[in-house]
């Protein structure tokens, strides 16, 4: 497919009908959390875009976030993200190797100097440089060589936003982050070891149709990573409850009870794993019985302890909750008990009372 054509033309041209295309933009709309408005201001963009140079670079990797990628469940919504952009260097993925790969990097930067996205898998070597090379240069040149012509940098996988695997102690290349490395550039962070492939196809179809997304603190899409696991969690009743599986064969885990005491970090992990999922939508760790492990936070490899529990008294929870329940009853009770007692009131004096009279009172 030509650059200059439009995806439209694009689209046209493959036989996609106008109904596959919106349907795509609607599924687009509702992972990014935007209202169904939203939907026709996505296709409109989308269909006048001109393919944009996207360079991928990968480093101290293990291949598993481009894995994610090729393994996403909907191939229609990949390959239109593949004929989107013009992927023009990607070592996993291109069918040139050695210096013809080497020149179509190159020759993409060149034409597209200023206006291309880079998208970065892996963490960089910070202090050896000559431990991971590519053609004969360091990652850490190769990186801040094409970055300086980048319009944005994706940092895609926890080992690229923030170190991940090869910065845990004791870290013998020294593995820095992309952000560690390059300060003028706006980038956008994808964590998780793998990220979800749909977050990242969304992430790029958000910043082609609308532009940089808004970020939260650490760099991330807020629209996928908003809000914690723990709080999207359907187990998140059982935790409320205090009821926790203790064991990994235990009833309680039979049953589906709360992960927490096996060390789940869902409540201080940030992504969309308890809604998007993985695999068609069909479930995420947790809902294969297995606690969540951070991936997408910093120095989550670190921070270990994957099958202990945070800090949280969890064998209070339960009687909070009951004390809670106990405690809104006998609220409740006394406030059904004053009602009736000034409703007779009212009645013997003509009066009309309500909630807000009772609150006033109180």
């Amino acid at each position: 497919m030509s650059k200059d054509k439009t995806l439209g033309e694009t689209l046209q041209e493959r036989g996609v009908s106008r109904r596959s295309f919106l349907k795509f933009c609607a599924t687009t709309a509702s992972m990014m959390a935007l209202p169904p408005a939203m939907i026709p201001v996505i296709a409109a963009t989308l269909e006048k875009l001109r393919r944009p140079s996207v360079i991928w670079l990968s480093f101290q990797e293990c291949t598993g976030c481009t894995e994610s990628l090729t393994r996403s469940h909907s191939a229609t919504i990949e390959d239109l993200i593949f004929d989107t952009i013009s992927l023009d260097y990607h070592h996993t993925l291109q069918a040139a190797s050695g210096s013809a790969a080497e020149h179509a990097r190159e020759e993409a930067m060149q034409e597209n100097y200023g206006n291309y996205i880079l998208v970065v898998d892996g963490s960089i070597p910070g202090e050896n440089n000559g431990y991971s090379t590519i053609a004969g240069i360091s990652n850490k040149a190769m990186l801040l060589e094409v970055a300086a012509g980048a319009a944005a940098i994706v940092a895609v996988g926890s080992c690229a936003a923030f170190g991940g695997i090869p910065k845990a102690d004791p870290n013998p290349t020294g593995a820095v982050s992309v952000s560690d490395l390059i300060k003028d550039k706006p980038i956008v962070n994808i964590p998780g070891c793998p990220p979800i492939p749909a977050v990242i196809t969304g992430v790029l179809v958000q910043f082609l149709t609308f532009g940089l997304p808004e970020l939260d603190q650490l760099g991330r899409p807020a629209a996928f990573y908003g809000n914690s696991i723990h709080d999207r969690c359907y187990r998140r009743p059982f935790y409320d409850k205090g009821l926790f599986a203790d064991s990994f064969d235990d009833e309680g885990a039979k049953k589906g009870w709360c992960l927490f005491k096996l060390g789940c970090k869902g409540p201080t992990t940030y992504n969309a794993c308890a809604t998007t999922k993985w695999n068609d939508g069909t479930s995420f760790p947790i809902e294969a019985g297995h606690p969540c492990l951070g991936c997408s936070e910093p120095d989550f490899w670190d921070a270990g302890s994957f099958y202990k529990a945070l800090s949280t008294p969890t064998e209070d929870i339960g009687k909070t909750a009951v004390y809670a329940g106990a405690a809104g009853l006998i609220a409740g009770a006394a406030l059904g008990a004053s009602l009736r007692a000034r409703k007779q009131s009212a009645v013997k004096n003509h009066e009309r009372v309500t909630i807000d009279d009772l609150d006033q009172e109180s």
